[in-house]
């Protein structure tokens, strides 16, 4: 964790990003290290986890962290909160708060509370379209003989 709190530290006085870092080990080794360069690489996505998570996988050669864990800085916000539970690791280790990164200007709150609108009702609305036709790739996948679960 020590190691992620100064990789956070020194991204914001870099400039290079936001107050954000996460490591994943595996075996007391540092498989991959990412830092919040959403500002950076003008990607929403690039949270310090999601950077750390894909850094790893590729390492690793797999789509999953079995046998890993996660230091992250801060409580992961719910996108990097749902890449974990898809990456699998066994533990995830954390720092701040999430109440503590709402203080810091970066807080989550709506996100959590949108999930549970109904979806037409929600700031962004999402309207269903198409379903019936869309689901024409749920019936290749489950047909497909060679797919790789997950």
């Amino acid at each position: 964790m020590a190691r992620a709190i100064e990789l956070s530290v020194e991204n914001v006085r870099s400039g290079r990003g936001g107050p954000f870092a996460a490591l994943v080990v595996r075996d007391g080794e540092v498989l991959a290290e990412g830092t919040n360069e959403v500002t950076t690489l003008n990607d929403p996505t690039a949270h310090a986890e999601i950077v750390a998570i894909r850094r790893a996988c590729a390492a690793l050669g797999a789509f999953q962290l079995d046998g890993c864990e996660v230091y992250t800085t801060c409580e992961p916000c719910p996108m990097c909160l749902g890449a974990i539970y898809w990456a699998r690791p066994d533990r995830v280790y954390f720092g701040s708060s999430a109440a503590d990164a709402a203080e810091a200007g970066f807080d989550d709150a709506e996100i959590y509370e949108q999930l549970a609108v109904p979806h037409g009702q929600r700031r962004i609305p999402m309207v269903q379209i198409m379903r019936g036709e869309a689901q024409r790739a749920f019936r290749a996948w489950r047909e497909k003989g060679d797919r790789v679960e997950y």
